[in-house]
């Protein structure tokens, strides 16, 4: 690839992260361009003309610009590291609904309670807590007996929910309970290319 694509994004994002690491891990050409989040960057011209909804990540490859970030994992995988999205059907159903858990009980679980510790969202905490363990408690069941989330290999299903998961100490919910998680993570930072999204010193990680 020839020319690099522009990921913008908020540093402490994790959703930002996953698609900066995914891109780094597969030796995708990308430049970061920083959105600053607390001036109001995203919601104004001309970021809203890259996503009118507002928000990070927004990628341009080309003329091609896309937002979300599991969408984003979905588009970079397909055109430029087809290994880490599998084409067997049920393989790729399972990426999928991967991909589900980390826009739903991940964000809503640790995500959320990261928000309200590290930039003081205001959400119930007790709540997010309590999503995040139950999402967790499947998480470290569904990896019995795996070294990575769907299949034989890592796919864009890890990547999705690294970023959110490894910081969750930053929002008071402890990874401890969870060896397998742990071990997870660890493979996912031994890979060739992983680079780190800032830690915030908050909560457990305070």
């Amino acid at each position: 690839m020839s020319n690099a694509i522009k990921i913008h994004r908020f540093p402490l994002s994790g959703h930002c992260h996953r698609v900066e690491l995914f891109s780094s891990l597969t030796g995708i050409n990308y430049e970061l361009v920083e959105v600053d989040l607390v001036d109001g960057e995203h919601k104004r011209d001309p970021f809203l003309k890259l996503n009118p909804v507002g928000l990070v990540p927004v990628i341009e490859d080309g003329t091609t610009v896309l937002a979300d970030s599991n969408a984003i994992l979905v588009y970079l995988a397909r055109k430029y590291a087809p290994d880490w999205l599998p084409t067997d059907p049920y393989l790729e159903a399972e990426v999928h609904r991967f991909l589900a858990f980390a826009a739903g009980e991940l964000a809503s679980g640790p995500g959320a309670a990261r928000l309200i510790a590290v930039f003081g969202a205001p959400l119930d905490p007790e709540r997010a807590k309590s999503v995040a363990k139950v999402a967790f408690d499947n998480l470290e069941a569904h990896l019995d007996g795996r070294e990575w989330l769907v299949g034989d290999r890592p796919t864009i299903a890890d990547i999705a929910i690294y970023s959110y998961t490894a910081h969750a100490p930053e929002g008071n919910v402890s990874l401890e309970p969870y060896p397998r998680i742990r071990g997870l993570l660890t493979r996912i930072e031994a890979l060739p290319g992983f680079v780190a999204m800032p830690a915030s010193k908050a909560g457990l990680a305070a």
